[in-house]
């Protein structure tokens, strides 16, 4: 596939004459509402589609997660909820709830994206996918080439949920469970998932670092969050994603800067990293960084010292399984993401992710620990200050309890 900006390691730049939608717009499909903004769309133009060709591809691929799945893909819900203000957070708390998505979670968009790609390079439909996933990215992933007749394999550790496998064998997935081998560093999963790459099989995951376009269809997040906080009437000055490999936070800070640059917002929130305190790599590559006097040196910098900056975390445990990545590999588009946006990382006690899931359910989603996960970070920047109670605070719930 055609890859862009390969100077900006998991980061996508904005197109050239990209164009934010009519407000007056009705469409409840993002992929068809926010197409101007999209990669895949400029790169259909430039092959000779035409405008009605890619919204035409967009439904028909639609209709058929539909078939595969009950849901498509809508712009999903999201408001202040005076359930999550105080008692330790700030007053007032913005949620978007990506739990009744594709797949029940965010993830299917990153999958959306990829395979809008696919079809623009003609890719031939028997040429095998690959992802390492233990949850909800694996499900998005098998639910999007189920939809689109593709073949998957699925790369999964040795503890990865039985419901979540069940899920994975109905949707006709080939499943591989990884254990670790003697002698070997870093995620079995991953590793994997590398060696069928090498083999020939294309990356269909949500690690930018495997394939860039992931980053395409998860804009859609930040795009939709852009509208809606503009809508509210007050936007919000932080913004709190949950990372365990980090392209969610990546897609969801560049479709926030997108929407200041050419969107409904004056400027773009503070967009803050949260992980586990059993499982924070990327906080500890954060709290190494040299400033270098500019976002692009210090960027630069990160990157020269990568091996020394981002190592596997030994041990990874929290009852957010979603987010015990024991790398966050796409950790440099994070770090522009947090340098653009003036945000950073917060690390969340186990006590606060658990106190977080309790507070989400009880205001009324079905969110797992994973999905409430960067709620937990906002009580835990609010106790240490880095948040006030008077300034205005979204989180994202990512992912459904299953």
């Amino acid at each position: 596939m055609h890859d862009q900006a390969a100077d900006a390691p998991s980061w996508l730049e904005t197109p050239p004459e990209a164009q934010w939608p009519d407000p007056a717009d009705n469409e409840s499909n993002s992929f068809v509402r926010y197409r101007q903004l999209a990669w895949s769309w400029h790169r259909a133009m430039a092959a000779g589609w035409t405008d009605a060709d890619y919204v035409e591809l967009v439904r028909n691929i639609d209709e058929s997660v539909h078939a595969v799945d009950g849901r498509r893909f809508v712009r999903t819900p999201a408001g202040w909820v005076d359930a999550l203000g105080g008692h330790g957070a700030p007053d007032e708390v913005f949620a978007k709830d990506e739990t009744g998505n594709v797949g029940g979670s965010h993830k299917a968009r990153h999958l959306m994206g990829l395979l809008l790609h696919l079809a623009i390079d003609a890719v031939a439909a028997d040429t095998p996918l690959a992802i390492s996933s233990c949850g909800n990215a694996a499900l998005g992933a098998a639910t999007v080439a189920r939809a689109a007749g593709r073949p998957i394999d699925v790369f999964i550790p040795t503890w990865a949920d039985r419901a979540v496998v069940a899920s994975l064998e109905a949707l006709s997935a080939r499943i591989h469970v990884c254990e670790r081998q003697a002698g070997e560093v870093g995620d079995p999963c991953m590793l994997r998932f590398e060696e069928a790459v090498a083999h020939g099989a294309l990356p269909f995951g949500v690690q930018a670092t495997a394939n860039r376009w992931t980053l395409d269809g998860g804009r859609t997040l930040g795009w939709e969050l852009a509208d809606q906080l503009a809508e509210s009437g007050s936007g919000v000055d932080h913004v709190l994603v949950q990372v365990g490999g980090g392209a969610l936070l990546t897609s969801c800070a560049i479709g926030l800067l997108e929407g200041a640059a050419l969107g409904p917002l004056r400027r773009s929130p503070r967009v803050w990293a949260v992980q586990a305190e059993g499982c924070a790599p990327f906080d500890r590559a954060w709290r190494g960084l040299r400033s270098q006097g500019s976002i692009d040196a210090t960027s630069s910098d990160a990157a020269a010292r990568a091996d020394e900056l981002m190592r596997p975390w030994s041990g990874p445990t929290s009852a957010a399984t979603g987010i015990l990545d024991e790398v966050t590999y796409d950790w440099l588009g994070m770090t522009r993401g947090l340098l653009l946006t003036g945000g950073g990382s917060i690390v969340a006690p186990e006590s606060d992710i658990e106190t977080a899931h309790e507070r989400v359910v009880e205001a009324g989603f079905n969110a797992d620990h994973t999905g409430t996960a960067g709620y937990a970070g906002l009580l835990a920047a609010s106790r240490a200050g880095v948040i006030s109670s008077a300034e205005r605070a979204a989180v994202l719930i990512t992912g459904v309890q299953r």
